[in-house]
């Protein structure tokens, strides 16, 4: 419990010698040319990697991050500099570059600063990643890299990584707010690659997320990881091309989280709504799919990857429902769209690190489970297809979407039968949202590994569902 409570009480100060007063001055320079509202990011982090091939440890590394951003927000626009000399005239530098972008006659100060205490924690871990041994980790990767290489001979290529990470972060504005997080990181992934004749595969499984070491010996040991990314290559080498052409399209629950993610999550971030270049942006409160269709992204569930206590903007993150019994329910919010829009922040303000500004992006965005079973929905479907694993996609501004389908099933008569791979999903997004015809009681979330890209920006996201139904779909094949 010791190094927890010493993790949760770091200074920042310590680090970049910078007192309250130093803050406000920063503050108060920044909105020197009239800016509406200034905001110091401050952030120190901890990045450790591990890698095996080949039979041996190929790779180890660890980097250390320290800096800060400064950002002005003056009506539409956005200033901002970042430096990480932390001399107190590099951080004017950074503060003016921020402020260049207002313009306006009246000027502000900085407010008081009344500090933030954080009611909660999401991550409450008992073994941090970052301050674990080397020869620990290292451990952890051979048990992994084992496992797939004995799972089958044909098994030929193997690598595993173990990457972890703990980010300390200090958001103070000039509102007065002061609020510091403490997050910690982790994902160990297996890609094991299997050959038969002429037939070469790859499988991929892992686990993670707000999680200490004890995740992978107490919830998903780090066996199976490697078994488990073997046991899809294998498959693989079995799959066949499946039928091209329209057909019912079941999705497996958890990995076709990403899905809603891609087509429905990113189009509801409050940026693109905004300006208009999201096809809901005119449709809040309008109907967007079926009844049963309800779609919330939750930053506040224990140990998920998307999760956290505070977002980089210093708001209380909350469950925000996107989509409610198939009516469009809400956005996504940062600051400066909440502020244009004249809505409520859901703490959905994000960066990658001090070198970005925060813009609205998901969390942990998921479909609600529904009423039927699993059984039932394979039952319902004569000829189709059963989604289960994918490689990636593509989503447009008009809800267009292409998905590639590494792996999945065909359905014959109600069961599930031949493995297929390498099928591709065509559709657009409100036009497959009215066709589900059933949502499956068997929630679940895919594996706690995703990083969502926008804007040139990577952040720890998670998604799920359950089993669902689409009555007809374009499925791309032989």
């Amino acid at each position: 419990m010791k190094k927890k409570e010493k993790i949760q009480h770091l200074k920042f100060e310590d680090r970049f010698d910078l007192t309250e007063s130093d803050l406000k001055k920063i503050l108060n320079i920044a909105l020197s040319r009239g800016g509406d509202f200034a905001e110091i990011f401050l952030e120190y982090s901890i990045y450790h990697l591990v890698n095996m091939e080949e039979d041996i440890i190929k790779e180890t590394d660890e980097s250390i991050r320290l800096g800060l951003g400064i950002r002005v927000l003056s009506g539409e626009k956005t200033g901002y500099g970042y430096t990480n000399d932390h001399s107190f005239e590099k951080i004017k530098k950074a503060a003016q570059t921020a402020a260049a972008i207002a313009s306006e006659s009246s000027l502000r100060n900085a407010k008081r600063f009344l500090p933030q205490s954080i009611p909660h924690n999401y991550y409450p871990i008992l073994t941090p990643a970052h301050s674990a041994r080397l020869d620990t980790k290292i451990s952890i990767v051979k048990s992994v890299y084992s496992s797939a290489q004995k799972y089958d001979s044909r098994i030929k290529k193997i690598k595993v990584s173990l990457i972890d990470q703990i980010q300390h972060v200090k958001i103070i504005n000039s509102e007065g707010l002061i609020v510091t997080d403490v997050r910690p990181l982790i994902k160990l992934v297996c890609v094991a690659i299997a050959e038969k004749g002429q037939k070469r595969e790859i499988g991929f499984f892992g686990g993670g997320g707000r999680v200490g070491l004890e995740y992978f010996k107490n919830t998903l040991k780090s066996e199976i990881i490697g078994s488990q990314a073997a046991q899809e290559a294998l498959g693989l080498l079995e799959a066949k091309l499946p039928p091209a052409g329209e057909m019912p399209v079941v999705l497996a629950p958890g990995h076709s989280g990403v899905l809603i993610h891609e087509a429905v999550g990113h189009l509801l971030e409050a940026d693109f709504i905004r300006k208009k270049t999201s096809v809901f942006w005119n449709k809040l409160g309008g109907k967007v799919g079926n009844d049963q269709i309800s779609i919330y992204d939750d930053p506040t569930i224990p140990y998920f990857r998307g999760s956290y206590n505070v977002d980089d903007e210093g708001t209380i993150p909350k469950k925000t429902l996107l989509i409610h019994k198939g009516k469009l329910a809400g956005f996504l919010q940062d600051r400066l769209s909440a502020k244009l829009m004249k809505k409520d922040l859901t703490g959905h303000g994000r960066r990658q690190d001090y070198t970005c500004i925060p813009i609205p992006r998901m969390s942990n965005t998921y479909m609600e489970k529904g009423e039927y079973s699993p059984e039932e929905i394979i039952k319902s479907v004569q000829k189709g297809l059963y989604a289960q694993r994918y490689q990636g996609g593509q989503v447009e501004d008009s809800g267009k979407f292409t998905f590639s389908v590494s792996s999945g099933f065909l359905i014959e008569n109600g069961k599930i039968t031949a493995p297929v791979k390498h099928a591709t999903l065509i559709g657009t997004n409100i036009d497959i949202l009215n066709k589900i015809e059933m949502v499956g009681s068997d929630l679940d979330f895919g594996l706690q590994t995703g990083t969502c890209g926008k804007g040139g920006q990577e952040a720890p996201v998670t998604d799920g569902c359950p089993t669902i139904k689409i009555s007809k779909m374009t499925v791309g094949g032989k």
